[in-house]
């Protein structure tokens, strides 16, 4: 008996949901990471700043008493959140200085080193290769190498050459003095990242039209007005978001300032303070609140930053 050959719309519908089943099937597994590495451990967090969890309970942490509020009212409180006085910030102000300035600083130093290698010159694969050495060796070792230059016994590096000038009569722990730990750290900061920078603006600045400097010549215009009115309005949208994912990023460092400074003599940061509450107090409730209370601020400045943006587009 020979068989009916089933409807050509059939045929097509059983095939587009057996595409649509190995789009699933192939999605599983970085969905399960996301679910697993990102989503559950934000979600964890929440759930541990509205409880107390500490090392008494850990093995049984989801029946931890709810405290509501309470974490995130003793970090409110706590002498190294909150503001002091003009000496003692403490980790919320100086985690905003501190994201801010790197990031700006970052940003600067990253768009000088693009506009240095725009132009031919002989070397500049090797000098480009050099800038990038910062950013891609290990956060480990140029901690420790800057820990040596700036090492506070006579031997430290920057320590000898200013003695053997004449500059400073005794060596100085500059990582460990207040007022001069946190400019350094941001001085690190924007020394190791600005590759980033540089090459996202050196992208963009080989991209640009060549007219545009051409007619800028036609009308006499000098090298300044060229980089005020040519280069810079070229660049917005690159240095904006160079600028969004620095802020991001930077807000939540942490290894940088644990390897200089091990968050003391005024650079203690919200991450830095996370960790603290959590793995030295052993207090994990208000270590998670600490990190929602980062969460927040940075939100707000995103907030902020993204509706500037968008409002200058509109305008455009």
């Amino acid at each position: 008996m020979a068989t009916v050959p089933k409807p050509r719309s059939l045929w097509r519908s059983s095939l587009q949901a057996r595409e649509v089943r190995l789009a699933w099937f192939l999605l599983l597994p970085t969905a399960l990471i996301v679910l697993g590495l990102v989503l559950f451990p934000a979600i964890f967090s929440i759930w541990i700043s509205f409880h107390k969890v500490g090392l008494d309970n850990l093995g049984s942490v989801f029946t931890a008493p709810f405290v509501g509020l309470d974490n995130f009212k003793a970090v409110f409180n706590d002498f190294a959140f909150k503001f002091q006085n003009i000496r003692q910030v403490g980790a919320a102000v100086t985690t905003i200085i501190y994201a801010l300035v790197a990031t700006v600083l970052t940003l600067v130093l990253g768009l000088i080193a693009a506009l240095l290698l725009n132009r031919p010159f002989t070397g500049r694969g090797i000098i480009r290769g050099i800038f990038l050495f910062p950013y891609v060796a290990p956060v480990v070792s140029v901690a420790f190498v800057w820990k040596w230059l700036l090492d506070p016994r006579p031997s430290g590096v920057l320590n000898n050459v200013l003695m053997t000038l004449g500059l400073i009569d005794i060596p100085k722990a500059y990582l460990a003095t207040r007022g001069l730990a946190l400019p350094l750290v941001i001085l690190f900061q924007g020394w190791r990242y600005f590759p980033f920078a540089m090459l996202m603006i050196l992208a963009r600045l080989q991209a640009i039209d060549s007219t545009l400097y051409e007619a800028a010549d036609v009308d006499g215009a000098s090298v300044w007005q060229k980089f005020l009115y040519v280069t810079l309005p070229e660049l917005r949208y690159v240095l904006g978001a160079i600028f969004l994912l620095r802020l991001m990023w930077t807000f939540n460092k942490f290894d940088d300032i644990w390897l200089l400074t091990g968050g003391g003599f005024g650079t203690s940061v919200l991450p830095v303070l996370t960790y603290q509450f959590s793995f030295q107090t052993r207090d994990f409730g208000k270590g998670a609140a600490t990190a929602m209370i980062q969460l927040a601020i940075l939100v707000v400045f995103l907030v902020i930053y993204v509706g500037i943006v968008m409002r200058n587009v509109d305008e455009e």
